[in-house]
């Protein structure tokens, strides 16, 4: 039998990463192409995404290359792309602005607050859960209400995957798991678009057509297998959201399962059997079928480090663009020696607004405690603490609904930060297990991609070959420390929240 393979492409916040996989799920190539996200002004990020497609298009002519594998062998091409995005583009699928991110983009705040009053005690059960930044329908709105001039040429108004799709297919479709971002503009028990006019958001033949992300939605255009390197024949799945696709790459197939992504942000993707209610975060379905999801994600995660690096560690920073060591690197020898609780330090990780559990995009950050003989060291330590204390409060809020906790899956930029590791499994008193294969959500786009051709059976089939790496256990002397740590965590916000929004 002919060897074929399946190519995995995923843009994400701060690169497009791509890899080429055969039938036994090897990597055979890597390729990735960094880029930045735009920050014009407080609580907008955006991005030009006619960058998303060109760096695709690399990515692709780069793994055939560095693999020697030939372009009639790549069978069935996934893709994901960073969720909640709204990008509004004409007919022929060109944008007529950057895209609005998903939710570290603040700017519909209005829309939200206009939103709340208007479905009143209805809200929550019209968005599914209480409407906050990741929310595309509030992002309509700020177009219409901001631009006019695009909303009054939209042909479409779609998410990253359904423009990357477009762009390689001609179809305009987007997979139920990120069409509930488009509450209440989808019925997703019903499979169909819904027409909603007042508040008006937009037509109904303005959006893209739901699928599911296992679908293969037809074959590369002309265009697109010219640009890719590929034929006309590679098949192409619907696509998704980076998140869905990473928990995927990691072996979260099953009820029980938890991904926590450290990239950027902080991203969760929890599997359970059931649509789950009143969790204060965002329940849904999942990629795999008969699945549901509850997800959430704050707004910094690896966003925090990088501040970090930029503000504090500018002089590390420095030696290693002069060819010295990592700056991260650097930073992650600074807290070796720092000891749980920072030195008395807590830290609020609202750098940039925050999403859950706080639903809050006008929080602040803090670090609380400081004296004159706190180091640089102290700090990111806790500011690590702090986020490592926003991970466990979603953990609470599943726990306490009675959800199990089979397995959780670190993945993500973190990870190589060890000692961020023992603190996430400290704080949690739980154990943490990291991953085999680290190539992140275009992993999982493959993987999917030979689930969708039929290479494998099924998930179950998968799972053994898919499985967890490093398994980092708890320290029992840190429990009191971090208790204590977790309570006075949650105070600071609620203390302080009139005066964040003062500022």
């Amino acid at each position: 039998m002919k060897n074929t393979y399946t190519m995995g492409i995923d843009v994400g916040t701060n690169e497009t990463k791509g890899v080429l996989i055969d039938h036994a799920c090897n990597v055979i190539a890597f390729a990735n192409r960094s880029h930045s996200i735009e920050n014009p002004k407080p609580n907008y990020f955006e991005m030009d995404c006619e960058i998303w497609y060109q760096e695709a298009c690399e990515i692709s002519k780069e793994l055939l290359a560095k693999s020697g594998v030939d372009k009639a062998a790549v069978t069935t091409l996934g893709t994901s792309v960073m969720g909640c995005d709204c990008i509004a583009v004409d007919e022929q699928c060109k944008p007529l602005m950057k895209a609005i991110l998903y939710g570290v983009d603040c700017r519909s705040y209005e829309e939200i607050q206009y939103l709340n009053d208007f479905y009143g005690d209805q809200a929550e059960a019209v968005f599914r859960h209480e409407i906050c930044s990741s929310d595309i329908a509030p992002k309509i709105l700020w177009i219409q209400k901001h631009r006019p001039d695009v909303f009054e040429k939209a042909y479409k108004f779609l998410t990253g995957s359904s423009y990357l799709s477009a762009k390689l297919t001609g179809r305009y479709v987007i997979d139920q798991y990120l069409a509930e971002d488009f509450f209440p503009l989808y019925d997703i028990d019903k499979g169909e678009i819904v027409e909603v006019k007042e508040p008006f958001f937009c037509h109904r033949e303005q959006l893209a057509e739901l699928a599911t992300a296992m679908d293969i939605i037809g074959t590369l255009n002309e265009q697109a297998a010219s640009d890719m390197g590929l034929t006309v024949q590679t098949q192409v799945l619907c696509g998704t959201g980076d998140s869905g696709a990473e928990a995927v790459s990691t072996g979260v197939f099953t009820a029980g399962d938890l991904m926590v992504q450290l990239g950027s942000s902080c991203y969760f993707v929890y599997l359970c059997d059931h649509l789950a209610k009143n969790t204060g975060l965002w329940p849904g379905t999942f990629i795999i079928p008969g699945t549901y999801s509850i997800l959430a994600g704050t707004n910094t995660a690896g966003t925090l480090t990088k501040w970090f690096r930029d503000t504090m560690y500018f002089d590390k920073y420095a030696q290693e663009r002069e060819g010295g060591l990592n700056a991260y690197s650097a930073m992650t020898e600074d807290i070796a020696d720092v000891p749980a609780g920072s030195n008395g330090l807590i830290s609020l990780p609202y750098f940039a607004g925050e999403r859950t559990p706080i639903n809050d995009p006008l929080a602040k950050g803090m670090i609380i405690g400081l004296n004159v003989s706190h180091t640089r060291g102290d700090m990111l330590k806790s500011a690590l603490e702090g986020i490592a204390y926003s991970i466990a409060q979603h953990i609470d809020i599943l726990e306490g609904q009675g959800l199990p906790l089979k397995k959780i899956m670190l993945v993500g930029g973190g990870t190589k930060n060890p000692h961020w590791m023992q603190i996430i499994a400290d704080v949690l008193q739980k154990d943490v297990c990291t991953c085999k294969v680290s190539f992140g959500a275009a992993y999982g786009d493959a993987l999917m991609a030979m689930i969708a051709e039929g290479s494998y059976a099924g998930w179950e089939e998968l799972e053994e070959v898919v499985k967890p790496d490093q398994i980092i256990h708890p320290n029992p002397a840190n429990r009191e420390i971090y208790a204590k740590g977790k309570k006075l965590f949650k105070e600071l916000y609620q203390i302080n929240k009139d005066i964040m929004h003062q500022l």
